[in-house]
């Protein structure tokens, strides 16, 4: 069967080492204990005295974090923002702009940003696999509502129906290939044929023209494809498998490494706003319309379908579970032998997070906090 592949490669620049500054406050020696007066209380020494809640406060190690999150943006970013939770915990959030997700990538390799979440798995496990030092320490979208369209009419049975058939998809899309090897395909670069387009566009056009069987298309094409006459939404990626992971936030080694407070400041605030997403949907789909400068109705078409999940969890056993697909498909890097993807996954400063939200606001919404916890150990143990 002949295959249309188009492999994408990044070029690799030399990672730069990112600094911030920061400090900690040392203790004041204790004062001398007075002696007692006739019926006096005995006084604490100093050091035994209550501190403030500001005292006690973790101060980050850098204040400002640079962010890439795509022309699509990111819910969690917008309610944090907008709800003052990134205030709260000591943090201001910098927009890097790209326009593609190459690019994103490019930014972080190169320290130009310090986070990356909307650039999807495949891309910075590659980057990974390539020899660049980075680190998996949360998520954006578990399942980024992704459709898949086909002629109207098209009846679908499951992902069996695309052996054979001409797809319009990147075959590092590994939610695909992985459904297929549990078919039972050893090789499912030649059990479907995978025509690789340049935009989303490009292939829902070429499905209108009958050139491909099934196309792919991304989350901000759920309005578009909703309201075309031509095709019909038969699956989506989620469909396929679920908890997939889609988009996870990405940063280099050693950003974790010289700002462990800074990150978990960060993880609470996002955790805080996926509990006010979950709790106002409605808000959220406006706020974020107006956040990426686009109608409410193109973010419903997404964001109100049971294919949107977010949520700020690293999701340690889904990114291995992608990076065995990449692997056993050729996507990644020989290096890849070489490096056990677990050294970049970082969960403890997620679940710090988490235990420290729960702490203070859990119960503002016990169940959500319950569910999440549940969550995080289904996909991280």
């Amino acid at each position: 069967m002949k295959k249309r592949i188009v492999l994408l490669t990044l070029a690799l620049t030399a990672i730069l080492s990112l600094t911030s500054c920061g400090g900690n406050s040392g203790n004041a020696s204790p004062a001398e204990k007075p002696a007692a007066s006739a019926g006096s209380e005995t006084p604490k020494p100093a050091d035994e005295a209550p501190k403030s809640a500001e005292a006690e406060k973790e101060v980050p190690e850098t204040s400002v974090i640079r962010w890439n999150y795509g022309t699509s943006g990111n819910v969690l970013v917008t309610i944090a923002e907008e709800k003052g939770y990134f205030e709260e915990e000591g943090l201001t959030i910098e927009f890097v702009s790209a326009t593609a997700n190459a690019d994103a990538m490019a930014l972080l390799a190169t320290g130009k940003t310090d986070v990356v979440s909307n650039s999807g798995t495949s891309n910075p496990l590659q980057q990974i696999a390539s020899g660049v030092d980075l680190t998996v320490f949360g998520g954006h979208m578990v399942d980024g509502s992704m459709p898949v369209v086909a002629k109207k009419g098209t009846k679908w049975n499951g992902v069996e129906d695309l052996i054979g058939k001409k797809f319009a998809c990147n075959p590092s899309y590994f939610a695909f290939t992985g459904a297929v090897m549990d078919l039972g395909y050893e090789d499912p670069l030649s059990a479907v044929e995978w025509v690789v387009y340049t935009n989303y566009n490009d292939a829902l056009a070429a499905v209108v023209r009958d050139e491909v069987d099934y196309a792919l298309q991304g989350t901000g094409q759920n309005y578009a494809v909703k309201n075309m006459d031509e095709v019909d939404i038969v699956a989506y990626q989620g469909d396929v498998m679920p908890n997939y992971s889609c988009c996870r936030l990405v940063t280099q080694t050693s950003f974790i490494e010289e700002n462990p407070i800074t990150v978990k400041h960060l993880m609470k605030a996002l955790i805080r706003a996926q509990q006010y997403y979950e709790a106002n949907k409605e808000e959220a789909i406006t706020l974020q319309a107006e956040n990426i400068g686009t109608s409410e109705e193109y973010v419903a078409a997404y964001m109100l379908n049971d294919n949107y999940v977010v949520n700020p969890d690293p999701l340690k056993n889904p990114v291995i579970r992608a990076w065995d697909i990449l692997d056993k498909t050729g996507f990644l890097s020989e290096k890849a032998k070489n490096i056990d993807i677990r050294d970049h996954i970082n969960t403890e400063l997620y679940k710090a997070a988490l235990d420290e939200v729960i702490a203070e606001h859990g119960d503002e919404d016990p169940e959500f906090y319950k569910d999440l916890l549940a969550f995080y150990e289904e996909n991280n143990s």
